[in-house]
Order: C-alpha cells, then sequence, then structure tokens
C-alpha cells in the first residue's frame, strides 16, 4: 500500500495549497463557499509540508478566484500559493500580495468606533504589520492582529 495521499487532478479550476493546518474552511468561508453551489472541492487537511510542517489544500473545480478574493487569502494564509489550472495543467502559479486596505470585510472591535454606531460607516482597515499581522481602523485607529481577523472570516 502506499503511503501518498492520492487526490485526483482537476481539469479546470483553481488549488491553494501550502494553507497553514486548520484554516482550510477560513478559506472557503472567504471565497462565500459553502457547498451549495454546485462546485466540486476537495479539501485536504493537516498533510505533511517541508516548506511550513503542515498544511491544508484546497481544490476548487471550474472557478478561478478573483484578485481581491486571492489577496484576501493572504490575511490568513501567507504562506499560500494560488495555482489555476486549465485543461488539468497549471497555467499560473500566483503567491498572493498582502492587501494594503481591507474594506467592509471585517469589524472593527473597539465599541465607540463609528463603524458600530453609525449604520452607514463602512468598516477600512489599512495594513501595518506584515508578519505578525497588524490592520488599524481608518476611523478610530484601533489595531487588530490575525487572532481578530481569523475569529472574524472562521
Amino acid at each position: 500500500m502506499s503511503k501518498e495521499l492520492l487526490v485526483s487532478k482537476i481539469k479546470n479550476g483553481t488549488v491553494i495549497d501550502h494553507i497553514p493546518a486548520g484554516r482550510a474552511f477560513a478559506v472557503l468561508k472567504i471565497l462565500g463557499i459553502t457547498g451549495k453551489e454546485g462546485l466540486r472541492v476537495a479539501i485536504v487537511m493537516n498533510v505533511e509540508s517541508k516548506r511550513i510542517g503542515r498544511k491544508d489544500i484546497v481544490k476548487i473545480e471550474e472557478r478561478e478566484l478573483k484578485g481581491e478574493e486571492v489577496d484576501l487569502i493572504k490575511l490568513i494564509a501567507p504562506s499560500a500559493t494560488i495555482n489555476i489550472v486549465r485543461d488539468y495543467d497549471v497555467v499560473e502559479k500566483r503567491r498572493p500580495a498582502m492587501p494594503k486596505r481591507i474594506r467592509k470585510r471585517l469589524s472593527c472591535v473597539n465599541p465607540t468606533c463609528i463603524t458600530n454606531n453609525d449604520p452607514q460607516a463602512q468598516s477600512d482597515f489599512v495594513l501595518v504589520l506584515e508578519s505578525p499581522l497588524k490592520l488599524k481602523c481608518n476611523y478610530c485607529s484601533f489595531v487588530i492582529d490575525e487572532d481578530t481577523v481569523l475569529r472574524q472570516i472562521a
């Protein structure tokens, strides 16, 4: 019996590799994938990785990720690589860029922030530090970290 983990290739779509172990479901949430879309999705969790120790992998058939989606993945999976597959071949390999600004996707945890008290104010964060992740609210200057981002996304 082989010691290799076998997951079938996809014909067309996206493979997200090198996701830190345990974060595959957070990646799916960023992408808005619930399972009801009819897409075939393969999730492999906690497999060995020479680069990051343990990792998750997500394969999504018949869907190529948009730029904003790729950048948001970087927030929770800084080591991720995005592979675009067409006709069973990887035609593009991307390393996400850390977004400099994140609007409407996260909430400020400062209870006095205007975004929590005015329904028309939408959250707006700027990148302060990539590693460890630090984002600052543009309204109240409150700083959130990677754990806060993960709690809101997951």
